[in-house]
């Protein structure tokens, strides 16, 4: 009887045996698929984190280049301002805003227009424009109309 009751203890022990390795190891193989996604996930925080830090050093340097701009834009203004301040200043009477050239050709221009208009108001001056009517078109008088 002590061996056949060994041989049973064997049995059970086995079976039982059996049955805690199966819940044991299916735990087991959570545990490592979590060590794996929490292994994935330090990867893909450490990678966002290097894309970061590129976007922010790559804005910085954009932020550095309209600084510079926007300095040397303020720059030029400063000197323009001031070339402005000295041409306000001096005699502004000896600067022409034309060309001797262009006012002799504007002079010419003024010339020939004077002339045309003299001869032209001379001979219209006495008749109506064409657009206008010789009658009046009772626009303006206060009386009611009648509704058709």
């Amino acid at each position: 009887m002590t061996v056949l009751s060994a041989l049973i203890i064997f049995v059970v022990g086995a079976i039982v045996g059996f049955i805690a390795n199966h819940f044991l190891s299916s735990s087991n193989q959570e545990q490592r698929k979590l060590s794996e996604q929490v292994s994935n996930s330090e990867a893909a925080l450490s990678q966002y984190k290097l894309d970061v830090a590129e976007h922010l050093a790559s804005s910085a340097s954009l932020l550095d280049q309209m600084n510079n701009t926007c300095q040397t834009a303020m720059k030029q203004m400063k000197e323009s301002t001031q070339l402005l301040q000295r041409v306000t200043t001096t005699d502004t009477e000896g600067m022409p805003f034309f060309s001797q050239e262009t006012q002799e050709q504007l002079a010419q221009t003024a010339g020939l227009r004077h002339e045309k208009r003299s001869t032209q108001q001379d001979d219209s001056s006495t008749e109506a424009p064409l657009d206008y009517s010789n009658e009046a078109s009772g626009l303006f008088i206060d009386q009611k109309q009648k509704n058709t």
